[in-house]
């Protein structure tokens, strides 16, 4: 297994999280509404990674692999707000949040390393 193919699991796995967290969130009207938030953006990383595999270009690639880096710094920024707002406590998220930094790092820096290979 490749490294394109570790990390489209790895975001995978992510979602799946996501999604998973989310289900348990508490149904009052802040938490469902970051909640749904962090669900579109923290889905959002592996699908728009996954597009970014399969672009036809390396600008294709590169452009989307953006959109991907933006959409897991977002996803951190719920995961902060989530914790912020004392929905969810620090320590339940610090995994969560832990894992949402080192992908996007590692998209930034993939997105970085493309675009001088140019």
């Amino acid at each position: 297994m490749g490294f394109g193919d570790e990390l489209r699991e790895r975001t995978k796995n992510f979602a799946v999280r996501i999604v998973r967290m989310y289900q348990a969130l508490p149904k009052t009207t802040e938490a469902q509404v970051l909640g749904k938030q962090l669900l579109r953006s923290g889905t959002s990383v592996a699908a728009d990674y996954r597009a970014a595999c399969r672009g036809r270009s390396k600008a294709e690639f590169i452009a989307k692999l953006g959109v991907a880096t933006e959409e897991g710094d977002e996803t951190v920024f719920w995961l902060e707000m989530l914790v912020d707002c004392e929905i969810v406590p620090t320590n339940k998220l610090e995994p969560m949040l832990k894992e949402a930094k080192e992908i996007a790092a590692i998209l930034s820096s993939s997105q970085h390393t493309a675009r001088m290979h140019k």
